[in-house]
């Protein structure tokens, strides 16, 4: 398993502390009048940064929903949202739902749809006023949100946590390494140094890909870190976490 499902997202670095940030379930509809289910929360204030989560393969799972809320509180407006609305119906997911059977049925193209209904929804005042938007995404969320890159979005960044730049198979043409030369702004990528997912060559290749298209990257490696340390328990992996979200934070405010 990539994940600790009894996992809560760690709290980010807040200087001078934090109110306590809400969140609310919303209901988007993309373009193609697909119909799903989000999780938003905003900051006290309206305007500044905004970002989109995409979720690993469980979708708007609690963690996600939490991890809005952690944004929230380190003041970017957030909003999480579920895949899966066109292959298993609008609505709640309970424990016994097959999220890898429709992870694997979701289409890229849909994820950019859903992804446009929620930086719209971001920068409407109902999401916060967002007057610039990022996404982050983790593991099969995360080669997702470096990809967002490359859909006209207008972002002002992508982050990546442990997402698989590489080609999958010979057939796989959503590699973030073939798209890169697409991409329309900066790339963070955090990945760990221990993930069997992801070689250290994946991660050279998607380096020099940005690199030859001039897209700004920064691609960090924590050394001796699996896959998906980010939402593992925390106290594993704290010193990773902790960098990781000091990392996002500085790419957020560094795009203002």
């Amino acid at each position: 398993m990539c994940y600790d499902d009894t996992a809560r997202p760690p709290l980010p670095p807040i200087a001078g502390g934090a109110q306590r940030a809400e969140g609310r379930a919303i209901e988007l509809t993309a373009e193609d009048d697909n119909r799903f289910t989000a999780f938003s929360a905003r900051t006290g204030s309206p305007g500044g940064p905004g970002i989109v989560i995409l979720p690993d393969v469980r979708g708007l799972h609690q963690f996600y929903r939490e991890l809005a809320i952690r944004f929230a509180e380190a003041n970017v407006h957030a909003t999480a949202f579920d895949y899966f609305g066109r292959t298993a119906g609008f609505g709640d997911r309970d424990d016994q739902f097959d999220s890898m059977k429709h992870a694997q049925l979701t289409q890229a193209d849909w994820v950019a749809l859903d992804t446009a209904a929620v930086v719209a929804h971001l920068r409407s005042p109902e999401g916060g006023g967002a007057d610039r938007v990022f996404t982050v995404g983790f593991c099969f969320g995360g080669r997702h949100s470096f990809n967002q890159a490359a859909r006209g979005h207008g972002l002002s960044g992508v982050i990546g946590l442990y997402g698989i730049p590489a080609p999958r198979s010979a057939d796989d043409l959503n590699a973030p390494v073939l798209l890169a030369s697409a991409y329309e702004c900066p790339v963070l990528g955090l990945f760990g140094g221990a993930d069997r997912a992801i070689s250290s060559g994946d991660i050279a290749a998607f380096r020099q890909a940005l690199d030859e298209a001039g897209v700004q990257n920064e691609l960090v490696v924590y050394e001796g870190a699996p896959h998906s340390f980010f939402d593992r328990v925390y106290a594993q992996y704290q010193m990773q976490c902790k960098d990781a979200w000091d990392r996002m934070l500085r790419f957020i405010a560094g795009r203002g």
